[in-house]
């Protein structure tokens, strides 16, 4: 399989496993790394890869805006989106912003080969159950008024979902406690929901439905 790629990812040792891993299963050349988007811009401007390999969380950057804007700036260029944050609170928003597919970190390797050599087929690099899900949107019509939340707050949302506190959510955010509580307050008003138990209960109901196997 011929081709290049690029990895925007902000952890040396995982840009160089994966280059490794691409370059001997598929013979792809790895032509540029990044750890930043703004180092991304750059290498962009002077490459032109078959393939990016985009991380969503880049230090303090949000991934998905380099995905949106190469979506524009190089609309031949193929894009596979990888994450530890799981496909149920991701993928989709990955999608829409203009990726080709989607890996969590913790998967085997096989899955980012198979991913890989989908997207250059042509089709979509993600799981069975993130195309059910999909599929299943788009037969209902459902759009819920969780897409109105920004990254931050989904990120949040899901954090209540899974148990966590207001300092918990500080703490693994790597932010105020009166930052996470005026997320929390931006999220009721966006979701039509009156107190911070009607928010848990969403949180924890909406969290469930979207990691259920």
């Amino acid at each position: 399989m011929l081709g290049s790629f690029v990895i925007i990812d902000d952890h040396p040792l995982y840009r160089s496993g994966i280059s490794a891993l691409v370059h001997e299963r598929l013979g792809l050349r790895c032509i540029g790394e990044a750890s930043t988007i703004d180092e991304a811009r750059q290498l962009l401007a002077h490459v032109k890869p078959t393939l990016a390999i985009i991380d969503i969380s880049l230090q303090d950057e949000n991934g998905l805006t380099l995905v949106s804007e190469c979506k524009h700036a190089y609309p031949s260029l193929k894009m596979l989106v990888v994450s530890m944050h799981d496909e149920s609170l991701y993928g989709e928003r990955a999608l829409k912003a203009g990726s080709h597919g989607y890996v969590m970190k913790h998967e085997a390797p096989e899955v980012l080969i198979h991913a890989i050599r989908l997207i250059l087929e042509g089709q979509l690099g993600i799981s069975q159950n993130l195309k059910d899900r999909l599929v299943e949107r788009f037969a209902t019509g459902n759009d819920s008024h969780v897409e109105r939340l920004s990254e931050r707050e989904l990120e949040i949302l899901g954090l209540i979902g899974k148990g966590y506190g207001a300092l918990e959510i500080a703490s693994s955010l790597n932010i105020s406690v009166k930052t996470v509580h005026t997320h929390q307050d931006h999220i009721k008003q966006k979701l039509g929901l009156l107190s911070a138990n009607e928010l848990r209960r969403f949180a924890v109901h909406w969290y469930v439905d979207k990691t259920r196997v």
